[in-house]
């Protein structure tokens, strides 16, 4: 089940959902997505569907990852230099975004989360990433301005925090709104404006505030 006809069967998935950006769909092609969940749940990792993970998260539909990494890179010049990611959870994610920046820093409030995924990191020898315990709606300001930022759960407003640490230029994809009515948004800023566009409907885990084990 993790094959290379499963992974191309998902990538030919990805293909028909409309993702164009053939470096992207190269990277979903080559991390192994079983190793960032349970074996239990290994014979279904190349689905193109969310996954628990422990903890009341998921790992993300497949498709919302490549969208987001190809909303995040579109016409960039790469790699990107720094590129903050809120919400890590398993790793996954940040597996595929190692591609496209020199460094990923990640914050995770789930101390738990935090160690499984630099556990798979590091076997999969992705060294150029930084895991933070920390709020993710503080972001991580000592290493701020970032050229790009992606946040992998749901706020019900962009936070102010994560604005401020966006580099001049620099694109920010976060999914806003309450349950069952939330919107993948791109923002882009241009000196102290902030365009702002509306990619798609999804659906994901609330960005809750603080920290635990």
């Amino acid at each position: 089940m993790t094959s290379a006809r499963t992974r191309g069967r998902l990538i030919a998935t990805l293909r028909d959902e409309g993702i164009r950006n053939e470096a992207v769909l190269e990277r979903m092609r080559e991390v192994p997505r079983h190793l960032f969940v349970d074996e239990a749940l290994a014979s279904r990792a190349y689905e193109n569907t969310v996954l628990p993970i422990g903890h009341g998260q998921t790992i993300s539909q497949p498709y919302i990852v490549a969208l987001m990494t190809e909303a995040l890179i579109e016409n960039r010049e790469l790699p990107l230099a720094k590129v903050l990611e809120i919400g890590t959870g398993c790793g996954y994610q940040t597996a595929v975004l190692a591609a496209f920046a020199r460094h990923i820093y990640g914050v995770e409030r789930i101390n738990a989360l935090i160690k499984l995924s630099r556990q798979r990191l590091r076997a999969l020898r992705i060294n150029s990433v930084s895991l933070r315990h920390a709020d993710g709606f503080e972001g991580w300001v000592s290493q701020a301005p970032f050229q790009g930022i992606l946040v992998a759960a749901a706020p019900t407003s962009v936070p102010e925090a994560l604005l401020a640490q966006l580099d001049d230029g620099g694109r920010l994809l976060i999914p806003v709104g309450a349950s069952g009515s939330q919107s993948l948004v791109r923002i882009t800023r241009h000196g102290d404006d902030f365009e702002k566009e509306h990619l798609s409907a999804v659906s994901f885990v609330p960005l809750v505030a603080g920290q635990t084990q």
